[in-house]
């Protein structure tokens, strides 16, 4: 196999590697924050609308975070700089 192969294989295997642990993080976070916010709401219901606006500002936050991993994956998948440089290198284009 050549190099072109072998950063194909790395990059969809990293970006798997990165959807997966990414998504996995911030699904966790957020099934927690919702969790406390509602006993919270339970238990103080005179502040839901503080409760409830810091839970989606939180939750934003939080969500952001898959997103980026999505991004950086896409960039791997699609638009790979390693494959840009690999192709140069190649004498004759």
């Amino acid at each position: 196999m050549d190099s072109s192969t072998w950063i194909a294989i790395a990059s969809i295997v990293t970006a798997g590697l990165t959807i997966g642990v990414g998504c996995v993080g911030p699904a966790l976070g957020e099934g927690r924050a919702v969790a406390v916010a509602l006993s919270s709401l339970a238990q103080q219901p005179d502040a839901s609308a503080t409760i409830t606006r810091t839970l989606f500002v939180g939750l934003a936050m939080i969500e952001s975070l898959a997103i980026y991993c999505f991004v950086v994956s896409m960039i791997l998948i699609f638009a790979n700089p390693f494959w840009t440089h690999v192709i140069a290198q190649v004498p004759g284009k």
